[in-house]
């Protein structure tokens, strides 16, 4: 990825620091964007930790370094309070920055190193509905994955589905005994119908001691290798499999399915090394690893369980076996773990048992935990239909769909039912993945059709409307940006004009953050703000006919170009009309 213009900055303050004061040992440059306007597109608030090292007026530091500071990109910089630095770019420097990126668009696209990049995302429990509760996880960890593959990064998709387990066992057993029929004929089973087993499953295994322990014993042949055991499991993973890849190709997810079955060789083996290597100690049969600081509601140590007292195995060991994998195998640089937020405490059990087992060593590879709230419905609670069950989540995306449909049907009664269909689908998708990655990873959001359908706010559908409405702008005058970008120089001479431009050479900047923060509404709120500054130059600025008119339809194409990047990451499709 080209260099940033925070990263330039920084450079350049720093290079000045360093002349100013060879003694300093790698002082920090801190270079943010400015909060208001009025302060300068950019501020350098150093001067103050450079005071207490050098113990200086820190006031005194600041006029130093602004006065010594030398850029093409700075108009004019001041001082401010007790030392900040106000930055003002030039619109030249600017307009050269929006035209570089149009004329050569891998200068956004490639990472400065490449790394091998393990998104563990989705995540379903198989023989159970996908709800509403995994909406989240699919969709954030699906734009986080499209981030890092825009970035040129090798970036494996994983699905690390429940396919084993004591609700294995539960089904396995209930099915050998009551559903034959269903084992010879996978494909006239739905998810629904296992769905039914599983509860009627359920209810067996907690009122029947004996079907409980059919169940468990089910459990360890599964684990085994047991070959009826496996026949079964094979059919239940089948039924579940069809039925989520519906859901996958709705929201153009991909996704590489390996369940915790596809580390079910490594489990014993992980034992046995973590025994080996003194980590494991004996509690009520079960083998666990004891890690300091963690304690139940008690007070009393928490296991991190690796076999269970009966000989079978469980989530936790699977995970540790399944990090041991990625890092050993795979070879990850960074593993990133989009898991609810109620997995806090396991997750990091995890990274620290495995890190003692020395499978992880987080210098070298970074691990990930990216958590998050709930979905809510209007009386803030869990999100649920009518009927109070949980949603499923094939029901409301095409609730979703349909709903944008009926808006589009009301403000277009003249298109034709094709289109209508084709802009639904997109809109609908988008508006339900957009409402999910604008809100804050880390806090529950309330889910609302009408809010997120709506064509004013922070919505896909302002977003949509506004792309749209720059496509027809640069149709109307008629000029291909593609004809005119080598003849062509971006002259910025309003403010309305800067301010987009000064916008669109922040999209670095911005993705940059969420490398490393993890959080998707970075690259939402930076679109919304992006539909906003453009809009305001569609309101000041004449386009079609205007002695600027070629400088500002590449302005406007650029405008496209960052509104197509970022529809991209979203994963929502954009569209010609609205």
């Amino acid at each position: 990825m080209s260099e940033s213009v925070v990263q330039l900055l920084r450079n350049e303050f720093s290079k000045v620091c360093q002349k100013l004061f060879p003694d300093l040992s790698n002082p920090v440059i801190e270079v943010m964007r400015s909060t208001q306007d009025t302060f300068g597109h950019y501020q350098c608030n150093s001067a103050m930790k450079l005071a207490a090292q050098l113990k200086q007026n820190p006031r005194k530091i600041a006029e130093e370094l602004a006065k010594s500071v030398q850029s093409e990109a700075i108009q004019k910089v001041e001082i401010a309070g007790p030392g900040f630095i106000n930055i003002w770019l030039t619109p030249e420097f600017l307009a050269k920055r929006v035209q570089d990126e149009l004329q050569d668009p891998c200068l956004l696209a490639c990472a400065k190193k490449q790394e091998r990049v393990i998104v563990d995302f989705s995540s379903p429990n198989v023989a159970k509905e996908l709800h509403v509760g995994h909406l989240r996880s699919t969709i954030i960890g699906d734009c986080l994955a499209r981030i890092f593959e825009f970035l040129g990064h090798d970036v494996l998709r994983l699905n690390h589905i429940g396919d084993f387990g004591t609700s294995f066992g539960m089904l396995i057993a209930y099915m050998k005994e009551n559903c034959r029929d269903a084992i010879q004929n996978v494909d006239n089973v739905s998810l629904t119908d296992l769905v039914t087993f599983y509860k009627q499953s359920k209810a067996c295994f907690d009122n029947d001691p004996e079907f409980k322990k059919r169940a468990q014993q089910e459990v360890v042949a599964l684990q085994s290798g047991d070959a009826d055991a496996a026949l079964i499991w094979k059919a239940i993973c089948e039924i579940s499999r069809r039925a989520y890849q519906e859901i996958y190709t709705l929201l153009d997810v991909s996704l590489i399915e390996r369940g915790e079955s596809f580390y079910n060789n490594l489990l014993a083996q992980v034992v046995t090394d973590c025994e080996k290597k003194g980590l494991v100690t004996i509690s009520d049969g079960a083998k666990c690893i004891f890690l300091d600081g963690y304690v139940n509601r008690e007070g009393e140590p928490l296991p991190y369980m690796i076999q269970k007292s009966d000989g079978g195995y469980n989530y936790d060991t699977t995970d540790l076996a399944a990090l041991f994998q990625r890092v050993e195998d795979e070879k990850a640089d960074r593993i990133i773990y989009v898991i609810d937020a109620g997995q806090t405490t396991h997750m990091e059990m995890l990274f620290k048992a495995a890190e003692k087992a020395k499978y992880l060593d987080r210098a070298k590879v970074r691990v990930d935990h990216v958590p998050f709230g709930l979905v809510l419905g209007d009386d803030g609670k869990k999100f649920r239909t009518r009927s109070g069950e949980t949603e499923k989540l094939i029901d409301l995306l095409n609730t979703a769909i349909n709903k944008a449909e009926e808006v589009l049907k009301e403000r277009n009664p003249d298109w034709s039912a094709e289109e209508r269909k084709k802009v639904a689908h997109a809109l609908g998708i988008g508006a339900v993945k957009y409402a999910d990655l604008s809100c804050n990873r880390t806090s529950d959001y309330a889910f609302s059709y009408d809010k997120m359908l709506k064509f004013e706010g922070n919505t896909i559908a302002f977003l949509m409307y506004s792309y749209v409405r720059a496509k027809s702008i640069q149709r109307k005058t008629g000029v291909d940006p593609s004809a005119i970008m080598k003849t062509t120089q971006i002259i910025l001479t309003q403010p309305a004009e800067i301010a987009l431009a000064l916008h669109l050479t922040r999209f670095s900047e911005m993705i940059e953050q969420i490398v490393q923060d993890l959080l998707p509404n970075r690259l939402t709120d930076y679109l919304y703000e992006l539909a906003e500054k453009f809009n305001a130059f569609f309101r000041d600025c004449r386009v079609e006919g205007a002695p600027e008119q070629n400088s500002r339809v590449l302005l406007t194409e650029a405008v496209i170009r960052t509104f197509e990047k970022g529809f991209i990451l979203l994963g929502v499709r954009p569209v010609e009309r609205m």
